[in-house]
């Protein structure tokens, strides 16, 4: 077997240790471009790049948000559904601790520390998500389903355009 031409992040290696379909698509990074920038590079719909917020509650438990490229979360309707007082995003320094991943690469598999994963509801609606594999630059494409599989996240209603 050839080597791969893309590194073996340890998202990568959460998804083969589980045996999840995926494929690899590498774009060039672009500091700010977000998910957006990737789905212009990549030629796809921002609704089927799945960005992965680090966000906290009030108490300072830490969690992730996965969103549609382009739509913002909105962190009153998150914490109302998943019973905090508040929500906000956390600080990036905090952000690449916890997760392990520099922030505009940080992946919801293969995290330092384990945390809660909600989702956006209409992200289990798509047939395939891209979303980041653990470096800045680099997507897998895989089933949505693997998000609920894999990470055991929740399903919540928090976008806003």
């Amino acid at each position: 077997m050839g080597r791969k031409a893309y590194p073996a992040t340890a998202a990568i290696r959460v998804l083969r240790q589980a045996r999840v379909d995926f494929s690899v698509r590498q774009y060039p990074y672009r500091p700010h471009g977000g998910a957006v920038h990737a789905a212009e590079c990549l030629k796809l719909s921002p609704h089927r790049v799945i960005k992965t917020l680090v966000m906290r509650r009030k108490n300072g438990d830490a969690l992730l948000i996965l969103m549609h490229g382009g739509t913002a979360v909105s962190t009153r309707a998150l914490a109302r559904q998943i019973g905090a007082r508040k929500i906000q995003p956390c600080e990036p320094a905090l952000a690449e601790k916890l997760t392990g991943y520099p922030v505009g690469g940080i992946s919801p598999f293969g995290t330092r520390t384990r945390l809660p994963v909600y989702a956006e509801a209409t992200i289990f609606e798509l047939d395939t998500i891209h979303i980041n594999a653990g470096r800045r630059g680099m997507l897998v494409a895989l089933h949505p389903a693997e998000l609920q599989r894999i990470l055991g996240a929740v399903a919540v209603s928090v976008g806003q355009d």
